[in-house]
């Protein structure tokens, strides 16, 4: 995708969230839904399931042991998945945390845009207030001078 492409895109993008999404590369998107997935209940226990029928299998095996007690191979495998596993969900955590701060950003500038609002409102507020003073300070003046005559 070309930076013309993603730029249109990134201005037709409404929400901070669109834009971030918009601008992810295909590596980004796959470390992020490798992330989701090894971070689930499904994976877990498939992962958990593999493991046992992996020993049972190797167990139960008459002849052919091909990964015999303590089961080195299937280490093997859980180690080269974990040395894979951790750069890519460190890079998926390090995207949330970008994502945290551009949501954080939005809303502080929108917290900023309300306060701004607020504060017109309220001298709005305090302007009619005072003129409806000035009012009744005017009548009960015009009232006070009635009686006096």
């Amino acid at each position: 995708m070309s930076t013309k492409n993603i730029t249109t895109k990134i201005k037709v993008a409404r929400t901070w969230l669109e834009k971030h999404r918009i601008e992810l590369t295909l590596g980004q998107r796959i470390a992020d839904k490798v992330a989701r997935g090894m971070g689930s209940w499904t994976f877990i226990i498939w992962q958990s399931i593999f493991v046992l029928v992996w020993m049972i299998m190797n167990v139960l095996a008459y002849f052919n042991h091909w990964d015999p007690y303590p089961f080195i191979l299937l280490n093997l495998l859980f180690s080269t998945q974990a040395a894979y596993a951790a750069p890519v969900i460190m890079m998926a955590q390090n995207r949330q945390s970008e994502r945290d701060r551009l949501q954080a950003q939005a809303d502080f500038e929108t917290n900023l845009e309300a306060k701004k609002e607020i504060e017109a409102l309220q001298l709005q507020l305090n302007k009619i207030e005072t003129e409806k003073l000035d009012k009744i300070i005017v009548m009960l003046e015009e009232m006070k001078n009635r009686n006096q005559i």
